[in-house]
């Protein structure tokens, strides 16, 4: 749970007549991981045909199915055989053909949908207009004597306008309002006034008028009906053509969506990791060394001798792709470390570390039970539509009705229950404190995980000396040590500050070692480094101050509700009470697992989380569950 699985470089030798057959099996076992290896033994790429014309086949599959759909594929069956490159031409070919008879279907049906879509702000347009009992070809055709305006103004601009438009010798007529505008016509003699100027004082918008409805609102009218009939005919038609095609294919294409399925696997490793020459081939790439026995005793079934199987263990500088297994209630919590990264092959995996540590922080940041129960009734309700972010939100309300038994909090009420622990609103003193000794337990954790993936990638030096490993520990439980000493009036202790000093000095000698620069160069960065890590170890300490901070923060955010409230009476005191929770609930909530997340992420991974590793991505069968 803690480290990726072991893994083993897997080289696989088969016939090239049976390659696809390998890729096959390959993908229904799940455990092979393709991977190219820099001094290949065969130098050819024969997979290369294959892919291309396995992409174009899945390219045309893919329009032809948003076209006219596919419907359920039948379950693949175990003894299906993948195509081999002829087969694969020919489903090609044949697909090709079906995109060209459904083609011109779809280029109708893309015309017909945007002759509706102007159809539609036609509509829109005249929705306005049908009220304006005037032919509009006459209005504003070039032979009338009238200089016509047609457009939109907001209402408390319309006595304004109004009246400047008369100063000027114009008549202004509203003819439709929408919302907090009106539809007008403004008219008067041509050629007599210059109008913009005025018009776009008071915010008026010139109202465009397509070609179609310059003319009687009766004969707009008709028009755009007939027209909607006409493209809801062709609309229909075109339906009909499309259902038409998916008789005449669905069978076959069916068929071939399989096939296509089955001739993945070799396409993808041909990507990556598929050699050959002549009559033979080779896939190399990365197994699970657990796997292994499964795997070769699928091979002999399948194949009978016909194939080699080698394997090694990773060599050191390899880039080994990292598969991590985790229990079904931690998966949640993985998709939120690999947000961040994923970890290398060999190296600590935070997954469990941060699902523990996030809903701890949560819980103590949000300590309340009623409002860790509405959010527990929110995140159950709403389980299938946030899926796995639902279990983490489930987790993390749990632990804010956790904490909220210790604080003794109720939406807010600290009288209702008896404070098991501590009472944030009463003791915000000691919650500092206990803030502090949590940030200085989880920052000596990152500094022992940053020691051992040292260890583990074979660099003893660094986790024993490095800053940020034992030494910088050392240093940093030393200097916390002499600190809580010093602030209890002991004065700091000759033996924590002896030690601060020799682990600092050790740091610091390690830097210089591990430096190459000229000497000046190498003084200066051997001191920023180490005055970096000292002040840096603290400044994360200090970070989590927040999670007392916004534990005071809810009491005070409760205690505004409660005050606000006191000035009502009846139903606004009770109104004013569930409003106020549904403002901490949403609010703060939403802030504090943001705050929550960053700790995790900034106090927490960038101290010891490299996370630029691969993930492990086997070849699959696509299809069915259980296929």
């Amino acid at each position: 749970m803690f480290r990726a699985l072991p893994m083993l470089r897997v080289k696989l030798w088969c016939l090239a007549s049976e390659a696809q057959d390998m890729a096959l099996l390959l993908a229904r076992h799940g455990v092979f991981n393709p991977a190219a290896e820099a001094d290949a033994p065969l130098p050819a790429e024969p997979g290369s045909e294959y892919r291309e014309v396995f992409e174009e086949a899945e390219a045309r599959m893919a329009k032809i199915v948003g076209y006219c759909g596919l419907g359920e594929l039948p379950p693949i069956p175990a003894d299906a055989i993948a195509p081999n490159l002829r087969e694969l031409r020919g489903i090609n070919g044949r697909l090709r053909e079906i995109w060209q008879d459904c083609s011109a279907s779809q280029e109708n049906e893309l015309r017909v949908a945007d002759e509706r879509k102007r159809l539609a702000t036609l509509e829109a347009t005249y929705a306005h207009l049908k009220g304006l009992d005037v032919d509009l070809s006459r209005l504003l055709g070039a032979g009338s004597l009238l200089d016509a305006h047609i457009g939109q103004v907001a209402i408390v601009n319309v006595g304004r306008l109004r009246d400047s438009l008369a100063l000027a010798g114009q008549v202004m007529t509203v003819f439709d309002r929408d919302g907090e505008h009106v539809y007008a016509v403004v008219a008067g003699p041509r050629g007599e006034t210059e109008l913009g100027g005025l018009l776009a004082q008071a915010g008026w918008r010139e109202l465009p008028l397509p070609p179609e409805l310059q003319t009687h609102p009766e004969a707009a009218g008709r028009y755009l009906a007939a027209e909607r009939q006409r493209l809801d005919a062709l609309a229909g038609g075109y339906c009909e053509t499309r259902a038409q095609k998916h008789a005449q294919y669905a069978d076959w294409l069916k068929q071939a969506r399989i096939l296509l399925m089955l001739a993945r696997p070799l396409a993808e490793a041909a990507c990556d990791g598929l050699r050959g020459q002549g009559h033979l081939h080779l896939f190399s790439g990365w197994a699970p060394r657990r796997d292994l026995p499964r795997l070769q005793a699928g091979l002999e079934a399948r194949f009978q001798g016909r194939y080699l199987l080698q394997w090694r263990e990773p060599e050191a500088g390899e880039r080994v792709p990292s598969l991590l297994h985790h229990p079904a209630w931690l998966r949640p919590f993985a998709a939120l470390v690999t947000g961040y990264g994923v970890p290398r092959y060999g190296e600590f995996d935070p997954t469990l570390l941060f699902a523990v540590t996030y809903v701890l922080l949560f819980g103590a940041m949000f300590g309340d039970v009623g409002h860790g129960a509405v959010l527990l009734l929110l995140f159950f309700g709403l389980r299938r539509r946030l899926g796995g972010l639902a279990r983490v939100g489930i987790w993390a309300s749990l632990a804010s009705i956790g904490f909220g038994v210790l604080y003794g909090s109720v939406f807010g009420y600290e009288e209702w229950l008896h404070p098991v622990w501590l009472s944030p609103m009463h003791d915000p003193g000691h919650l500092l404190r206990l803030a502090v000794y949590a940030g200085v337990a989880f920052m000596a954790v990152t500094l022992l995980i940053h020691a051992g993936n040292r260890f583990a990638e074979g660099r003893p030096g660094v986790a024993l000396f490095a800053p940020a490993g034992l030494a910088g520990l050392v240093f940093y439980l030393a200097m916390v040590a002499g600190l809580d000493a010093w602030f209890r009036g002991a004065g700091f202790p000759l033996v924590a500050g002896l030690t601060a000093v020799g682990a600092l000095a050790l740091a610091a000698a390690h830097v210089w070692i591990e430096t190459r620069a000229p000497f000046g160069e190498r003084l200066l960065v051997t001191f920023i480094e180490s005055f970096e890590a000292a002040i840096g170890l603290f400044a994360n300490t200090l970070s989590f101050l927040r999670v007392a901070a916004f534990s005071l923060n809810h009491v005070a955010l409760a205690l505004a509700v409660f005050t606000l409230a006191s000035g009502m009476q009846g139903v606004g005191y009770g109104l004013t009470l569930v409003l106020g929770n549904v403002v901490i609930i949403v609010l703060e909530g939403a802030i504090v697992a943001i705050q929550a997340l960053r700790l995790m992420y900034y106090e927490g991974f960038s101290r010891f989380f490299i996370a630029d590793g691969v993930e492990f991505k086997p070849l699959r069968l696509e299809g069915r569950p259980g296929v």
